[in-house]
């Protein structure tokens, strides 16, 4: 029943989302004064993000790809904690930026999740808004820098957050179109209110750590969704699954396959 200028729509907001996320490296490298060839960058963090998705635990997971990825191109393991703290932290900003845009100008879409005050959530996303100013302003007036593990973490510079601000929100703004192009027309409540529960949903399923937020997504998108057939809303799950979960998982699996035959070919040589 999806017509087919969706299924490229799909196709389509897959591959924006995994090429959003692949810019979350290059940010994070050009952070730490590192040039690396995009090819290897963009493989790199699909393969990390195409693995973390569907296993659960996205950092723990993401570093130890990342880890045995950029360590052949000379990265210390400090550095690829400090890369890996700052994807999280891009990601980190999308939702904080997105979530709080729609809190603010839609606060009726927490009655979905209960009987929730708009008030309350008008404020929430005014504290989400505060902190992405915070933010600015920390790496405007270089505010002292965070000591995780033993290694310090500086603000980015002001350029480097101006292109987060343009690169962080389009993975998650494509994710939630994959859902949204995925449901039907009928009873479709429009793409905002999509993609405040997807914010909400995948917010909740990386908390819980569940691989590939198994149940977890289901659950609140069925909740929230009461005026759609539940066959329908999880037909469109299940498609985004598909486009954004399994099928890079194989391709991910693919491509570690590849990179670790070159990588002992060259210790043969």
């Amino acid at each position: 029943m999806i017509p087919a200028h969706h299924w490229i729509f799909i196709g389509g907001t897959t591959l924006a989302a995994y090429v959003a996320l692949g810019e979350y490296d290059q940010l994070a490298l050009r952070h730490l004064g590192k040039k690396i060839a995009w090819r290897f960058v963009f493989l790199c963090s699909f393969t990390t993000y195409a693995l973390s998705h569907n296993v659960g635990a996205s950092v723990l997971s993401g570093a130890v790809v990342r880890y045995r990825a950029y360590s052949s191109k000379g990265l210390t393991a400090a550095e690829i904690g400090v890369l890996v703290a700052l994807c999280s932290f891009t990601f980190a900003l999308a939702i904080l930026i997105l979530g709080g845009l729609v809190l603010v100008t839609h606060p009726h879409i927490v009655q979905r999740f209960g009987d929730v005050p708009e008030s309350a959530a008008v404020a929430l996303g005014a504290l989400m808004l505060a902190f992405v100013a915070f933010y600015v302003i920390g790496s405007l007036f270089h505010f002292r820098p965070f000591i995780v593990g033993g290694f310090k973490i500086y603000y980015p510079r002001p350029p480097i957050v101006v292109a987060q601000f343009m690169v962080a929100p389009i993975e998650v703004l494509a994710a939630a179109a994959i859902i949204y192009f995925a449901l039907p027309p009928e009873g479709n409540p429009g793409y905002i209110v999509i993609l405040g529960i997807f914010i909400a949903s995948f917010s909740a399923a990386l908390i819980s750590h569940a691989p590939g937020g198994l149940g977890v997504i289901e659950f609140i998108f069925i909740s929230a969704l009461s005026e759609i057939d539940q066959a329908d809303v999880v037909a469109a799950l299940i498609i985004f699954r598909l486009f954004y979960l399994l099928i890079p998982f194989a391709l991910s699996l693919l491509i570690i396959l590849a990179f670790e035959r070159s990588q002992m070919a060259q210790q043969e040589e």
